[in-house]
């Protein structure tokens, strides 16, 4: 984490101190977080085997599977934003709408697990609206004062350009700035206001400590690939074993026909030794091997805290008992919810103090998330569940346990919707009926008389 005294200015000497500070955590560290999900693993690296020996290099991207499945359990169902106030609920709408909400919240969670921490930045487009994007550690930090509430002070984000050129810009709770560092800093004339109640950017965390979701276990993947690719290797040996001939003479004729035609015969093998013929072979470590894979895949699950849902045994689990299955993962995700649910307050936060939002600076303490766990989703148990809480609960709240209703204030909407379109429908029906039962004069006007009663006058 980068601290600054709060009455300590940014110079441009500190300034590259953080720079290269941060570089540094990008090369040691974030790089290979980044490298270990893109199954680029050291095992592609090793010094190369001489030629007559095999040299296969086999990486199983257990980083990749750890993250994407928790990544699916924690947001693979889009988190639900309510508001107490209607206005307030449809600028929402509109806001997640305009800058793809979902999909931006999900990279952004993926981000926290690759690296344990992520960024969402703020500012007003060319079309007067609000844009959200997320950056990764390894492109933009933040720095903090010194006190014991970590206030942000300043929010620095990074690129370089064709030309491996460094550039980048530094937000502070007023302004946005921006350099270029050919050696040394230099700053463009132009800076601009960015309109928000400080600092426009938003640390996401995985957890307290700023691990990854797999970093606990990567030295255990590096370990498990060492020893699948020397089980290829095992298995490449086998198939190339040497032909052992002891008490025969072969010349080089002879060498070839046993080779080509696959049948040995020695005539003129020397007198009183038989012939011996076998394959020569190294000490087979086939179980011992097969016990080191196991057991490292089982601890990388355990220790990550992942269940390994391609276990053939998994899918036969239901009910609660695959809940029980699932307790690490959804400990772990009770966990995130926290985390995600105070970086989202600190965003809608920072967003509601723009006026270009036009909404009140507190409004953001009516918003009210939801999250759902992509537990496998059992509809009727649901349902079920929802008509019990009928008249214990608000409709919203009920509606709101369904996995199948993704915005339970629509939802509540189509279902008024509905109701006025049955009871118009009823109210026509009832017409109808009066009709074809003769009581035509409800559609005459008053003091209108029959052909009949003319008559009888």
């Amino acid at each position: 984490m980068f601290k600054l005294e709060n009455n300590e200015e940014l110079t441009d000497i500190k300034l590259n101190e953080f720079l290269s500070q941060h570089a540094t955590e990008c090369t040691n560290r974030y790089s290979e977080l980044e490298k270990a999900y893109r199954t680029d693993y050291p095992i592609f690296h090793q010094k190369k085997k001489p030629d007559w020996k095999p040299d296969n290099r086999i990486a199983v991207n257990f980083a990749k599977y750890i993250v994407d499945t928790m990544n699916g359990f924690f947001i693979g169902n889009p988190i639900k934003v309510t508001a107490d106030e209607e206005n307030i609920g449809k600028y929402i709408e509109m806001l997640d709408q305009y800058n793809d909400q979902d999909d931006n919240n999900s990279e952004l969670a993926k981000t926290c697990k690759i690296y344990g921490k992520g960024y969402e930045m703020y500012y007003v487009d060319d079309q007067a609206n609000i844009g959200i994007t997320y950056l990764t550690p390894m492109e933009a930090f933040m720095i903090y004062d010194d006190s014991i509430l970590c206030r942000s002070r300043y929010f620095v984000r990074l690129y370089k350009d064709a030309d491996g050129v460094l550039h980048g810009s530094i937000s502070d709770d007023t302004r946005v700035r921006y350099f270029t560092q050919r050696g040394k800093l230099t700053w463009d004339p132009d800076d601009k206001i960015h309109g928000f109640d400080g600092v426009p950017a938003v640390e996401y965390v995985e957890n307290e400590e700023h691990m990854g979701i797999f970093e606990p276990v990567l030295n255990m993947i590096n370990a498990y690939n060492k020893a699948i690719s020397e089980k290829s290797n095992d298995v490449d040996y086998f198939a190339d074993a040497y032909l052992k001939v002891l008490g025969a003479i072969l010349d080089e004729d002879s060498i070839k026909q046993i080779r080509d035609n696959r049948i040995i015969n020695f005539p003129g093998a020397l007198k009183d030794i038989l012939p011996e013929v076998d394959f020569l072979q190294k000490p087979d470590g086939d179980a011992t091997q097969e016990h080191l894979i196991d057991r490292l895949e089982k601890l990388i699950f355990q220790i990550s805290m992942v269940a390994n849902i391609s276990d053939q045994n998994f899918g036969q689990t239901t009910g609660i008992a695959l809940k029980y299955k699932l307790q690490a993962m959804s400990n772990l995700e009770k966990t995130e919810e926290r985390k995600f649910t105070s970086g989202m307050n600190r965003r809608y936060k920072l967003i509601f103090s723009n006026p270009v939002s036009g909404m009140k600076k507190d409004d953001w303490l009516k918003l009210h998330y939801y999250f759902t766990p992509n537990f496998p989703a059992n509809v009727l148990e649901e349902s079920e569940i929802a008509q019990n809480l009928d008249g214990i609960v608000s409709q919203e709240t009920q509606l709101s346990t369904l996995s199948i209703v993704d915005s339970a204030q629509n939802e509540i909407k189509k279902i008024d919707q509905e109701k006025e379109k049955q009871q118009s429908s009823v109210v026509d029906q009832q017409l109808m009926e009066r009709l074809n039962n003769g009581q035509q004069n409800v559609l005459e006007p008053e003091g209108s008389s029959t052909a009949s009663e003319e008559h009888h006058r």
